[in-house]
């Protein structure tokens, strides 16, 4: 029989008629790291080097000045910027926690078992992947303050935990694993919440990897909860505050500076979690099948 290894779509060892792609990719991979690079060197520029022209793009005498002067900075009522990181650090945790169960647990569900209305219930689901933030802004407003939630943390928590994309993500698939896998463990005795849990969640984990860097890209970055349910400043997040943070510190050299470090901060989570989880991504783009 006729082998085939050396034909492979992504062979394991390095060959030379790989060239050709690392002629394209290198060069490409190298311009679009730049604004990343970029984004460093600003917010760890001095004071000096912040309105130099020409303006340079790498820093030439890095300091920390920037971020310590961010972390210091506290608004006109006098509070720390520290508050609103932690803020969105705990919102953030606990949107993304409840997300990945909800998604998991309603993908489970919507693929693998039989009840009432379980298609027209999906449907619902992908016609809510139509409609953006400021089409569902006012409904929403109505239902937080009618439950009660304005300035309290479920105010952050409860208009975030809907992710139609991750309960489609993850019922697409759910759908790829053998039903024979799952009675078979049935007939062995195994309960609904073992085969969930030990059988379902290994198979899908590039999946939920997916859904955890979506849902924490929306709950990180988000501003609306704040400015609409939030009156309270010690409530309000690190996304919110940086909305507000060009008046906070004027319009000045020192100001930049300041922006510079708050958009880092910013970022660096975003990379973060990318990085660890890039390829469980690739592994969902890909979408490959059970073997």
């Amino acid at each position: 029989m006729a082998s085939f290894h050396g034909n492979k779509i992504n062979p394991s060892r390095f060959g030379f008629g790989q060239l050709k792609f690392y002629a394209v990719l290198v060069p490409l991979g190298f311009v679009m790291t730049l604004p990343i690079v970029f984004m460093f060197s600003q917010a760890l520029k001095p004071l000096d080097e912040l309105f130099l022209f020409p303006p340079t793009f790498l820093v030439r005498k890095p300091t920390f000045e920037n971020l310590s002067s961010l972390l210091s900075l506290k608004d006109m009522s006098v509070i720390p910027v520290t508050k609103y990181l932690f803020n969105s650090i705990v919102v953030s945790g606990v949107v993304v926690s409840l997300s990945l169960l909800t998604s998991a647990m309603a993908g489970y569900a919507l693929s693998k078992k039989r009840f009432r209305l379980r298609k027209v219930i999906f449907e619902i689901n992908t016609i809510a992947l139509m409609f953006v933030p400021a089409a569902v802004t006012i409904p929403r407003y109505l239902i937080i303050e009618k439950l009660g939630l304005i300035n309290t943390y479920w105010g952050h928590l409860l208009p975030l935990l809907a992710l139609p994309v991750g309960v489609f993500l993850v019922k697409q698939f759910v759908d790829q694993i053998p039903n024979e896998l799952l009675e078979a463990a049935a007939m062995d005795g195994a309960r609904d919440r073992y085969v969930f849990a030990r059988i379902v969640l290994p198979l899908i984990a590039p999946a939920m990897a997916t859904v955890a860097i979506l849902a924490f890209q929306t709950v990180w970055n988000n501003a609306e909860t704040s400015s609409l349910y939030m009156s309270k400043e010690t409530l309000k997040t690190f996304a919110f505050y940086m909305t507000t943070l060009s008046s906070t510190v004027g319009n000045n050299v020192a100001g930049q500076g300041v922006a510079a470090a708050a958009a880092l901060i910013m970022f660096i989570p975003n990379l973060i979690i990318f990085i660890f989880m890039q390829s469980k991504v690739m592994d969902t783009m890909a979408h490959s099948g059970l073997k």
